[in-house]
């Protein structure tokens, strides 16, 4: 008996040693995504903190002149879904690892493509794009190192870095007007009524080709019973072209639609719109 004790004692502590303790990283990883436009941008990188120390100088954690991992444990990793510009630069879709070279006065960007989280394997190779941006001081200190995609719109952004008292923006330009036009021109080919409006609300709302987007909604609002809104949206196209009389006429038929349908909103809108247009 004493022995089998022994023998499950010692199994025991022979499991116990394998074990394995979980403790919070010293820097956590992190990942965002961001739409901007049609297009997804990804990154993916470790969090290190000040805790203390300077950061950038030339006896900083991270000195001057030297070539930085943009983070920490491994590379940082930044997904592109489209073909995009960044820092100027024009990059294809894809992953790529980034490597930068921080000074006071600018920073060095070296896009690679991605293959792997050690950083130093990219140090030899030739980067896919390489570009300069210039730091500037933060309003207050930022603990943990913060990579961000700010400043949104539907065809650029910026991602910043951002770490003790700096921060470095990056411009991103994406292609929307191109894409659009070629999702536009492929369903056309057997173009529903919703298709139309979409297309038709796209050239408005852009403001690149109101007379393409009367021509794609007339087509969308030609049958008996068209959608209140599609007729709306025939509206304020007419108007925008400066046609007023046929913009109140399309708006009063709206509202009628939009009465059949109980929707007070769009009633509301075009009696707005009828007033505005027969004033002026």
């Amino acid at each position: 008996m004493k022995k089998l004790l022994l023998s499950v004692f010692a199994l025991v502590l022979t499991v116990s040693s394998f074990a394995q303790i979980s403790t919070p990283a010293a820097s956590p990883g992190a990942k965002i995504t961001q739409d901007v436009g049609l297009t997804e941008i990804m990154v993916d990188y470790s969090r290190p903190a000040m805790k203390g120390r300077t950061i950038f100088a030339a006896d900083g954690l991270v000195p001057f002149g030297k070539i930085w991992r943009t983070g920490a444990n491994g590379a940082t990793k930044i997904t592109l879904g489209q073909d995009a510009k960044v820092g100027g630069v024009d990059l294809k879709a894809g992953a790529y690892a980034v490597l930068t070279i921080p000074t006071d006065k600018e920073w060095t960007f070296m896009m690679y493509p991605y293959e792997g989280s050690s950083w130093n394997s990219y140090t030899e190779k030739e980067p896919a794009a390489k570009f300069m941006a210039a730091p500037t001081k933060t309003a207050m200190p930022v603990e943990s190192f913060t990579i961000g995609v700010n400043n949104v719109t539907s065809k650029s952004a910026t991602i910043d870095f951002m770490w003790e008292n700096t921060m470095v923006s990056v411009p991103v330009a994406v292609e929307v007007h191109e894409l659009v036009m070629a999702d536009i021109k492929r369903t056309m080919a057997g173009p529903s009524t919703n298709d139309y409006y979409a297309a038709a609300s796209y050239l408005h709302d852009s403001g690149t080709d109101n007379a393409m987007a009367l021509e794609y909604i007339q087509k969308a609002t030609a049958g008996d019973k068209p959608g209140f809104w599609m007729v709306r949206r025939e509206a304020l196209i007419l108007a925008d072209l400066g046609r007023k009389q046929e913009a109140i006429a399309a708006a009063k038929r709206s509202m009628t639609l939009a009465k059949e349908a109980g929707n007070d909103d769009y009633v509301r809108m075009n009696e707005k719109s009828i007033a505005e247009w027969t004033n002026k």
